[in-house]
């Protein structure tokens, strides 16, 4: 299988060298074969576990902190919410 390394890296909006084209190239070559290789699994869903269910534990309502308690540490607050300088 042919792999154009200039192309590919042109999407991921890379930039290669003509020397490190080859390089990458069999790099590339190599990955694929090794995927091509792996052996198949099976639909009957052999990644699950069927001993485990897997359960959720049920949710737990538990007090929290006190709003005003929380915003007596910040430097600034305004409405009931933490002031902070502007960033881009």
């Amino acid at each position: 299988m042919k792999i154009d390394v200039k192309h590919t890296a042109k999407l991921a909006k890379l930039r290669i060298s003509e020397e490190e084209a080859p390089a990458l190239e069999a790099e590339m070559t190599a990955i694929l074969q090794m995927v091509e290789h792996l052996p198949p699994l099976s639909e009957e869903g052999a990644l699950i576990d069927p001993d485990d269910r897997m359960e959720l534990r049920e949710d737990e309502v538990v007090p929290s902190y006190p709003r005003d308690e929380i915003l007596s540490n910040v430097p600034k607050a305004v409405a009931g919410c933490i002031v902070v300088p502007k960033t881009m």
